[in-house]
């Protein structure tokens, strides 16, 4: 059934692409920006975000894009940058993303009482509504937003329907398949029916994507953290300019956690008890010393000898689904699972393997770097060769499922050095299309057990046992551990 569905989907894509170049495309080739029409013939998805809104009717698909393709060259939105926006929309903060709601979907931040009608700053405030959805389009490629109407503190002045209507028709029309929802917060009531005009725009499917809520219910679809406090959040981002906000992925990111801001006894505790390394990197010593520390002399319980372990160590297993990017494999290939509170499952694991013949460096970003060491963050990868990248939030700080974290790649000429300094230089003069980039979610398992590995049955009690014949009977266990099923 699952064949047929996307066996039909590739011949009304097909079909899509055939009939535009013969229909629109002959008699006014110019009408469009070449650009866009290059994208048509080599992207399936965006061909199919556009069918999809016209339910895969193609007649109706084609007048969309007709539609779509001459709006994105009259705005030139391909090339619009900050430089073509007045610096004072900019920095006035009447629009800009910012957060996530329940569901994982990006905020869109209109802040309707920054918006005053003129008639002579429309296109302007028009072209930055494009900026941002283009920018935000570019890099999350399908990925829906959550539009934030902010009317608090508005007065009638403020409502400007020409501008509403844009904004309904830049989901409807240019970017389809990119609204999650419309949150309208705290609307007064003398804005009644204004809104009733914006339900007759938005048709009768699109309308159920409305909720206006007040401070109470505006927590039903997101949580307090991205929530300003005039919303009852807790979110203590303050919107400035320059430079733009970007709070998608964040570096850098310290391997050993923010520990500034922190008592350097509670930081030592919890390096102690996180570990910094995996067991894949333990060293002999390191293990020998390990075992040095327990008290071979008294006799203690299999669940003691665990406890104690396990309190030092955490084994990871291996991510079982995995992405494959033209660069690197990535795996996970979509979410990182953190162990809840309870469990005491603090850490996670991503793997890395080079699929190229050259060096590939990677870099790790994350939307929240005051929460996560993350080691290494930014390193490079032999060709054929795998990397660990252990992931662990820092000190008592929660992982929450709004968190994201950015995998980075890009191949290295092969003699280029792979030192700090040279990663440093690298990454300021790589071309944007030459780096492969992919995105992890967080999730939380709330019923997860600490996943450990235990020593052999008399590892404890054979004291005439040297300290290296111990560590040889650890690391047996460790990879029978290993070799164990999920």
């Amino acid at each position: 059934m699952a064949e047929c569905h996307a066996q039909n989907k590739t011949k009304l894509i097909s079909e899509v692409r055939r009939r535009f170049e013969v229909e629109y495309l002959t008699e006014k080739p110019d009408k469009y920006d070449p650009r866009d029409v290059e994208r048509l013939q080599q992207d399936d998805n965006w061909v199919e975000s556009y069918l999809f809104w016209r339910h895969d009717v193609v007649d109706e698909t084609l007048k969309m894009l007709d539609e779509s393709f001459q709006w994105r060259k009259e705005m030139a939105v391909n090339d619009l940058t900050e430089s073509c926006i007045p610096r004072w929309l900019l920095e006035i903060g009447g629009i800009y993303l910012h957060g996530y709601d329940k569901e994982g979907n990006k905020l869109f931040w209109i802040r309707v009482k920054y918006h005053i009608k003129d008639h002579k700053t429309i296109l302007d405030k028009k072209k930055l509504i494009a900026f941002w959805l283009e920018r935000y389009a570019k890099r999350e490629n399908g990925k829906p937003v959550t539009v934030m109407f902010d009317l608090s503190e508005t007065g009638i002045n403020c409502i400007d329907m020409d501008f509403v209507r844009f904004i309904i028709n830049c989901f409807k029309v240019y970017y389809p398949k990119y609204l999650s929802k419309i949150v309208i917060f705290d609307m007064p009531w003398i804005m009644n029916a204004a809104f009733k005009i914006v339900k007759s725009w938005l048709g009768p499917e699109a309308v159920s994507l409305l909720k206006f809520t007040s401070k109470n219910e505006v927590q039903e679809y997101v949580s307090v953290e991205y929530l300003p406090p005039h919303m009852g959040g807790t979110d203590p981002f303050k919107y400035s300019y320059p430079p733009l906000v970007d709070d998608d992925f964040q570096t850098p990111l310290c391997e050993n956690g923010p520990i500034a801001s922190e008592d350097e006894a509670s930081s030592k505790e919890d390096i102690e008890s996180d570990g910094k390394e995996t067991l894949e990197t333990i060293s002999n010593e390191e293990q020998t010393a390990l075992l040095k520390k327990i008290n071979l002399t008294e006799p203690t319980s299999k669940a003691e000898e665990n406890e104690k372990v396990d309190s030092k160590m955490k084994a990871f297993k291996k991510p079982l689904s995995v992405f494959k990017g033209p660069l690197l494999h990535i795996s996970p290939a979509e979410e990182l699972y953190f162990g809840s509170t309870e469990s005491g499952e603090k850490k996670t694991l991503i793997v890395l393997t080079n699929v190229t013949k050259n060096i590939v460096a990677f870099k790790v970003r994350t939307t929240a770097p005051e929460k996560y060491r993350v080691k290494p963050s930014n390193s490079s990868c032999d060709p054929g060769a795998s990397v660990d990248i252990v992931v662990s939030p820092h000190g008592g700080l929660a992982v929450s499922a709004q968190d994201r974290f950015l995998i980075m790649g890009a191949e290295m000429e092969q003699l280029s050095g792979t030192g700090p300094a040279e990663l440093t230089q690298f990454w300021k003069e790589v071309p944007r299309n030459k780096v492969m980039e992919h995105r992890l979610r967080c999730h939380i398992v709330e019923s997860s057990k600490p996943t450990t590995l235990t020593l052999k049955d008399n590892a404890f009690n054979m004291s005439d046992k040297t300290s290296e014949d111990m560590c040889l009977q650890f690391a047996t266990s460790r990879r029978e551990s290993d070799c164990s099923p999920p």
